[in-house]
This record gives C-alpha cells, structure tokens and sequence, in this order.
C-alpha cells in the first residue's frame, strides 16, 4: 500500500461501521452502501479515494487504489487501516460521524433553538455540521467514545 500524506477513503456497504469510527479518529472517509462494486469503483478512481472493502475481488481490481480489510472485528479493523495508511490527518472528533463533513466552531447563540435548555446552562463549546445541520457538544458519549478512541490508537 501507498504511503499516503493524507489518505481520502471510501468504504464500501459492508463497512459502515468501521467508516464512521474512522471519520470519528479524524480520517476522511466517504461511505456507500447502495453503489455497485463498478460505481465503487468509478467513484473511488475519479476522487482519488482508497476504497476500503472486504470483498477480495473487488480489492484486486486493476487500477483501483485499495486496502482489503481481513478482520470482521472493528478495533481490528482499525488497526488494518492505520497500519497501511499511517495517523488520521485530522484531529479526532474533528469530522461529522454521519456525513464526514469537517465541523465547525460555533457559539452557543448560533445554536440555542437547536440544542435542549439544559446543554445550553451546561456547555460552552459547540460544534456544527455545515453538511447535514447536526450540533455536537461534550456530552457523556463524547467520554466514551474518546475512551474507545484512545484504545483503537496507534499501538
């Protein structure tokens, strides 16, 4: 596998989970679960995008850029792709979960009418996602999912 300064992946249909922990680790990581192996592929060649997939024939296409993912367990997974791509380029929590666009800062005022009272009295950072309108903020889960981040670090 290439060496990439700062790897754009795509993951196919049967990765969807690991996808969305990769965009959480600060990778950029579009996600397909409708296309076709050939839009798969069409897609990851005209974006310049690694396609991740577990499907070997897929993998082994000619002139396509991928990385077969062997394990079926996430934490695995992730050590799959950091092995052949290096560090995620982004900082973690850096990219949406959902739609793997890049948050931005934003002030409680911007968002009062869109978050509960309560995270209002008791946050004062706020993230928003300028592709699919959600707001991120500390809550408990973001605890949580630093602790799972911190066990799929580099080892």
């Amino acid at each position: 596998m290439k060496n990439h300064p700062s790897p754009r992946l795509l993951a196919d249909c049967m990765l969807g989970r690991l996808a969305k922990w990769l965009r959480l680790l600060g990778y950029d990581t579009a996600y397909e679960n409708t296309c076709t192996d050939h839009e798969l592929a069409r897609r990851s060649r005209a974006e310049g995008r690694v396609l991740l997939t577990r499907d070997r024939e897929l993998a082994r296409r000619r002139g396509l850029e991928s990385l077969l993912i062997e394990s079926e367990q996430l934490e695995q997974q992730v050590e799959e792709v950091q092995e052949a791509l290096g560090p995620p380029p982004d900082p973690s929590l850096s990219r949406c979960s959902v739609c793997n666009v890049v948050l931005e800062e934003v002030s409680a005022e911007e968002i009062a009418d869109r978050v509960p009272p309560y995270v209002l009295e008791t946050h004062t950072e706020f993230r928003y996602c300028p592709g699919c309108g959600r707001v991120y903020w500390s809550g408990s889960h973001v605890q949580n999912m630093s602790e799972q981040l911190e066990d799929f670090g580099p080892s």
